[in-house]
């Protein structure tokens, strides 16, 4: 087959470096045009020097007749309110689009206005773009014009805890979410908590009950399981690079062997998720595109563990994939 051509659109940042780092090792797709605000006329690789020799492609500023004449696919890593923008643009162009941001996750404008306080700039194509989590929305994504990449946080708690609500393993009202991540997961810009000296032998916890990935997981969860669910999602900042653990607290209706059970059924053809007996870490999944989940049985609840790499399986890798299931290749294609 032709190589797929990407264009990655907003090029500077964590993201744009994981895409391009996987896409140049995969036999099957390149990175052909590169576009970015502040950085036109330079190469990947200057902005991104572990890239030196590998991906020298150019970065231009955004035209969208340009990266759509160019490409058969753009990953758009703008943030959220900009993206929907952009990708209306691409997408009117007859291009594929995979979006990095939450402007097409969630099923409907007012959830999104709402928890983004800004108006959605393509309000049309929201509720009914692709959630790009080839685990449950495969058939959706193969004939996407648009796929809206998950967030990172919503990953390591929508894969574990979807199939144990659609089976009824679990008490829907009660679920606390405590998820600790790397601090790649707040970009690359400036911002003073994430400065060294703030996150460096530091643990934090931010936007308590208020962060914006809690509507993604109720909503997501409640749409592949057909059951509304309420959590408490509680994100903490760790000082490293990269990764995810998501400690999960469910009441139980079953047992963590049963949970376990439940999880090997529904992922039994699953390219990346993994059910292990041991506890995971974010060392056992960094740099690939990995899950690792267990449980274990605590008194009346069941502590559920997910760990993921943020910028892998969180963002990127996730990008990857869901451009292999676009493109009717196999998922691992490029990934292991």
């Amino acid at each position: 087959m032709k190589d797929i051509r990407v264009g990655i659109v907003g090029a500077t940042g964590y993201t744009a470096l994981e895409a391009a780092r996987i896409l140049v090792a995969h036999p099957h797709a390149r990175v052909v045009a590169a576009t970015s605000r502040g950085e036109t006329g330079k190469s990947i690789a200057e902005i991104h020097p572990s890239l030196a020799g590998r991906c020298d492609v150019r970065i231009d500023t955004f035209d969208a007749d340009k990266i759509a004449g160019q490409c058969d696919v753009a990953m758009c890593c703008l943030p959220h309110g900009a993206s929907a923008e952009t990708v209306h643009q691409l997408v009117t162009r007859g291009l594929r689009v995979i979006d990095f941001s939450a402007d097409f996750r969630l099923s409907n404008v007012e959830l999104y206005e709402k928890w983004y306080d800004v108006e959605h700039p393509w309000p049309e194509r929201v509720g009914s773009t692709a959630y790009g989590m080839p685990e449950f929305f495969a058939d959706q994504i193969r004939d996407a014009d648009v796929v809206a990449n998950p967030g990172c946080y919503p990953s390591s708690a929508i894969l574990p805890l979807a199939p144990l609500v659609k089976e009824g393993l679990i008490e829907t009202d009660d679920i606390i979410i405590d998820s600790k991540s790397g601090v790649s997961g707040a970009g690359r810009s400036a911002k003073v908590a994430t400065l060294y000296c703030e996150t460096n032998e530091s643990i934090a916890a931010y936007s308590v009950g208020v962060h914006r990935h809690q509507p993604e997981i109720n909503d997501l969860v409640h749409r592949i399981s057909g059951t509304p669910v309420a959590t408490l999602f509680t994100p903490h900042l760790t000082p490293m690079d990269r990764g995810i653990l998501s400690t999960i607290y469910v009441r139980s209706r079953s047992t963590a062997r049963k949970v376990m059970d439940c999880w090997r059924h529904c992922f039994a053809d699953a390219a990346f998720v993994t059910v292990v007996e041991h506890l995971p870490a974010t060392k056992h999944v960094a740099g690939t595109n990995f899950v690792q989940m267990t449980a274990r049985d605590c008194d009346h609840r069941i502590v559920l563990i997910c760990a993921i790499d943020n910028l892998a399986k969180g963002a990127s890798g996730a990008a990857v994939q869901n451009m292999n299931v676009m493109f009717g290749l196999d998922d691992k294609t490029g990934l292991v």
